[in-house]
């Protein structure tokens, strides 16, 4: 599953359809903790860090872009390179300069430029746009990075229409199956990238970039997903970390099994938080009774879009069934901004049969275009997913083990979700992660950031990556939504401002609320 927000471009989540994978048999958190790479460069990397970047205007205005080497295989420096994107908006002024600002919103997949020139140059704090350079690289695989690709557009939506709520042996054998097509695509299209797009090498990829930018420590701000990325490069150059804002957090220490069922529990909760705004008013398409109730209307009404998917108005001919519908409400999970557009669009399929509006929210979270095209973040989802972790599933005998569990977690999204798991099952490229505890010993202050609410990296993973991080500091935000930097807390935003400005980082177990 990737993670993913509506309220800002590209933000990180991890997908239905595409969950994080991990340790089949796990249930417990990793004893291993990641080793430090050593101190000083190796020689035969050396060409690269000594790599002078040739920027140029890249049609943005106020954009600068960039083209970077690294190796492909970094156990084989003196192989192949691989070019990765680079953008930044060099910093504006007045105040002393703090040097480079990366961002990275998450996914895995998103792209990190996207977010830099839609958002992040543009829509964090003037005073911190105004001391550092902006600036970010499209993670191997990702985006302007040598994108990883799988399916044509036909075939993602035949892909994410696929039903992963079997009722039976013949539909569990349509969803491997589709799991199967998705693997074979991106072992054709896209083989030679495939055992190298790792987090751990996308973390090595940013050192080679923060060397290339002049900077003696990096500084950083990763959403979702970019924390574990954040938290990687911590623990494998802890001497070199600066300011590291890791705002929703992920635990890598959890096998995927593990990860998958809090995730689960995790859009639980954030369901139970728009269920009871929604049961509160007259025109609630769930009803008006308990936020219990509103979930089993819910459940009912994917069950009858199993049966019989409704019209969308769609120029392609898609219509509405279960997994569309469920992947857009999970969608609008992410932002309490977007659950008024949930509400009507719950409403127009449930009275009128018109499944245009959820349809329209599914497809934002699949970045599919009007004209049928998918952006590349879910096929660099599950390549990189797939290869930081052992699959969580190795059968559906498997998940049906574990159906109970899931549909504990969560009675509206335990069963799809369980299944969603399994797709790493079937990746032509054996996984070559594990989980790991992060401790990152000798770093600077590190901000972990969690949301009480959050629905895709639940609130219990910051604790615990805080808990990690020898240096860790743990800001909470109770609130709902997907991270808390630029959300509406001024509490937040302001702890985070003067970390990155002034190197202050708040008190650990520090908490705040919305305004």
């Amino acid at each position: 599953m990737r993670i993913r927000g509506l309220r800002t471009p590209a933000t990180a989540f991890l997908a239905a359809g595409l969950l994080i994978s991990g340790c089949s048999a796990g249930s417990t958190t990793a004893d291993v903790s990641m080793a430090a790479l050593p101190r000083a460069t190796p020689q035969e990397l050396s060409p690269y860090y000594e790599q002078k970047l040739n920027w140029r205007e890249c049609g943005v205005a106020g954009f600068e872009c960039s083209t970077m080497r690294a190796p492909l295989d970094y156990a084989k420096p003196d192989g192949p390179a691989i070019k990765l994107a680079v953008s930044r908006k060099k910093a504006t002024g007045p105040g002393k300069r703090l040097g480079s600002l990366l961002v990275n919103p998450g996914g895995p997949g998103g792209s990190a430029i996207g977010y830099l020139q839609s958002y992040a140059a543009l829509g964090y704090p003037e005073a911190v746009r105004a001391q550092y350079d902006m600036a970010a690289v499209d993670p191997r695989g990702v985006a302007r990075s040598e994108p990883v690709t799988c399916l044509d557009g036909k075939q993602m939506d035949a892909y994410t229409q696929t039903d992963v709520t079997p009722d039976d042996e013949r539909e569990a054998g349509q969803l491997s199956l589709s799991f199967r097509k998705f693997a074979a695509g991106c072992e054709k299209r896209s083989g030679e990238v495939l055992p190298h797009v790792s987090t751990v090498e996308t973390a090595r990829d940013m050192d080679i970039l923060r060397a290339a930018l002049g900077d003696e420590k990096l500084s950083y701000v990763g959403a979702s997903y970019g924390t574990f990325l954040g938290a990687t490069y911590a623990g494998l150059y802890p001497d070199r970390v600066g300011r590291l804002v890791l705002d929703g957090a992920m635990d890598p220490s959890l096998p995927a099994r593990r990860m998958n069922r809090d995730q689960t529990a995790g859009f639980e909760t954030a369901f139970r938080s728009f269920a009871k705004d929604c049961v509160g008013r007259p025109d609630c398409p769930l009803g008006t009774g308990s936020e219990s109730d509103a979930g089993k209307r819910l459940k009912s009404f994917f069950d009858e879009l199993d049966r019989a998917p409704i019209p969308t108005g769609d120029s392609d001919g898609r219509k509405l069934g279960e997994a569309l519908a469920t992947t857009g409400v999970i969608a609008a999970m992410y932002d309490e901004g977007a659950w008024p557009q949930l509400r009507t669009a719950l409403a127009t399929a449930m009275r009128d049969k018109d499944g245009a509006g959820l349809l329209s929210l599914s497809d934002s979270y699949y970045e599919r275009d009007g004209d049928g095209t998918y952006a590349n973040l879910m096929f660099a989802n599950a390549a990189v997913n797939c290869l930081d972790l052992p699959p969580a599933f190795d059968s559906a005998a498997d998940v049906r083990k574990s159906l109970p569990d899931f549909e504990k977690a969560s009675p509206v999204f335990g069963e799809g979700l369980a299944w969603a798991s399994l797709n790493c099952a079937y990746w032509p490229v054996k996984a070559t992660g594990e989980p790991q505890r992060i401790k990152a010993d000798g770093a600077a202050p590190i901000v972990v950031v969690g949301t009480t609410r959050d629905p895709a990296t639940p609130y219990r993973w910051a604790e615990s990556l805080a808990d990690q991080l020898s240096s860790g500091k743990l800001l909470t935000y109770e609130g709902d939504g997907h991270t808390a930097y630029g959300r509406g807390s001024k509490c937040v935003d302001s702890a985070i401002n003067a970390y990155l400005l002034k190197g202050k980082a708040p008190d650990d177990g520090k908490r705040c609320s919305q305004g």
